[in-house]
């Protein structure tokens, strides 16, 4: 689904602008209340069997963009319930859990199956029948197969041995793209999240084709930040380039901003490269004489999910702080007084910040596709934006904004410790998606990763994935080596901000 404009992408991003929109707007909130009427006007419904139900849908989707919780199914509340303490709160950070599931938008997909469809021919062969290892496939009285659910156990080798490809497997799309297995059911069929297991990557919300997974915004507390008069910066996440189409120039991307509010936007690569460095001296300080290997420390969800699975390993993931918090210190170094908006990719960097240990550098996260709302809202067209290309961003090394591609991370930092130490040969391994990142670290287990570098990215793709992104990921790993290609410094090592590292430790 990924990369193919569909029309639960028009749902979200709806709901963003509209909810942006009101924000700037100001005044009586109560009016997020027509949104749903905005967004699905009329008596006929356009995707589903009622109108009402569509509305409902939207409804909770705008709670959840304002930062609010899901109502209960049998609480009957407007969608202004609670908005203005959202509005009015300065520091209020979203209550857990992120990462929601709308119950009656969720269509209760069966759960991972394998079915004989109807281009079954009852051929004499039975291929099928002779490979399953269970014994699951019988045939009726028209010569076609059956698969008797209760002892099918879903390997698909059936399926793979069909001269007709008559038989499929079918899975919810949420949980297929889960690399958790945090995706279960309720009483009713729907979809549930185990918390216990989610590590809030977001491939579900972005998965599920019935627009019934979202997450928690706050675009509403940011835009109502900017306008009490609070100084926002806005730290922008390598993957930035390319995500508001060919006209956005880094330039016009900065002076965009400024029209929504920010007093300034900085360049997150800049925190790449200090992390990149801190991870060099990591591994060279700790591998192997202390520990058997190392993981990269930026992509929560990895880590995390690293620390949930693999216990043992939690000391073996670098404790180097993320690019984000790197530069979000530098920032509030230099600007005290200002508050910091990380705008990137990731779903997860949003609890990220919501950590403790974190609250005091980063106050804000968006999504690109959050950003992009409150473009819409503010109806700006980069094509007519006049900036000057001097302004633009070019802080970041080559190194550094390679961050936002699978591979990029290990990559810089084994090009920074052969910097730090020409003799030493570094072995590295990279993983994206979270399914491939616990095969990596099931070898690591097994003791076939000793001395190794391990990199691990919970989106496939890498950052470019991300569930907030907006461009084809293809398209964006494209646009990410073009700007780095343009960076004026190659190498993290030889980041002008070198200097910096000591006081953001501190």
């Amino acid at each position: 689904m990924r990369g193919v404009h569909s029309a639960v992408d028009d749902i979200r991003r709806n709901v963003f602008t509209e909810v942006a929109r009101i924000a700037y707007e100001g005044g009586d909130y109560s009016r997020v209340d027509l949104i749903p009427y905005k967004i699905v006007p009329g008596e006929v419904a356009k995707h589903r069997h009622d109108v009402f139900l569509e509305r409902a849908i939207v409804q909770e989707r705008v709670r959840l963009a304002c930062g609010l919780p899901l109502q209960p199914v049998d609480v009957r509340a407007p969608a202004s319930y609670g908005i203005d303490a959202a509005a009015a709160a300065d520091d209020k950070f979203f209550e857990e859990p992120l990462v929601n599931i709308i119950t009656f938008a969720c269509n209760a997909c069966p759960p991972k199956q394998v079915w004989v469809t109807n281009a079954c021919q009852g051929c004499i062969s039975h291929p099928c029948m002779n490979v399953c290892p269970k014994g699951a496939i019988s045939v009726d009285k028209d010569h076609h197969s059956v698969i008797d659910q209760d002892k099918c156990i879903k390997c698909g080798k059936c399926a793979n041995q069909c001269p007709y490809h008559a038989i499929t497997k079918i899975e919810r799309p949420c949980a297929a793209a889960c690399g958790m297995d945090a995706i279960e059911s309720d009483e009713h069929g729907h979809a549930k999240i185990n918390y216990n297991k989610c590590v809030s990557c977001g491939m579900c919300l972005v998965n599920c084709p019935f627009a019934a997974i979202a997450d928690k915004s706050q675009i509403f507390q940011i835009i109502n930040s900017i306008k009490r008069g609070n100084k926002v910066i806005a730290c922008v996440a390598p993957a930035f380039v390319g995500q508001f189409g060919k006209e956005a120039t880094p330039a016009r991307l900065k002076a965009a901003m400024r029209t929504l509010g920010f007093a300034d936007v900085v360049e997150v690569a800049i925190g790449a490269d200090l992390c990149t460095i801190e991870e060099a001296k990591d591994f060279l300080e700790n591998v192997p004489g202390k520990q058997p290997w190392m993981g990269t420390s930026c992509c929560p969800a990895w880590s995390v999910m690293a620390k949930k699975l693999f216990p043992d390993f939690k000391d073996y993931i670098s404790m180097a702080l993320t690019p984000m918090v790197i530069t979000a210190r530098m920032v509030k170094k230099e600007h005290p007084d200002a508050r910091i908006c990380f705008i990137g990719p990731c779903a997860a960097k949003k609890l990220e910040a919501n950590r403790k240990s974190v609250r005091s550098d980063v106050d804000y996260v968006l999504t690109f596709e959050e950003l992009q709302g409150m473009f819409d809202a503010k109806d700006i067209d980069f094509s007519k934006i006049e900036a000057d290309p001097a302004d633009g961003m070019d802080d970041g090394t080559a190194m550094g904004r390679g961050f936002a591609v699978s591979g990029g991370v290990a990559a810089a930092v084994a090009e920074a410790i052969g910097h730090l130490e020409p003799e030493r040969r570094v072995h590295m391994e990279h993983a994206d998606g979270l399914r491939e990142c616990r095969k990596m670290l099931l070898m690591a287990k097994a003791g076939k990763r000793e001395g190794y570098l391990l990199e691990g990215m919970a989106c496939p793709g890498g950052c470019v994935a991300g569930a907030g992104t907006i461009t084809p990921v293809r398209d964006s790993a494209v646009n990410v080596e073009l700007f780095a290609a343009e960076a004026p410094v190659a190498s993290s090592t030889a980041t002008p901000f070198a200097d910096k590292l000591k006081d953001v430790e501190e």
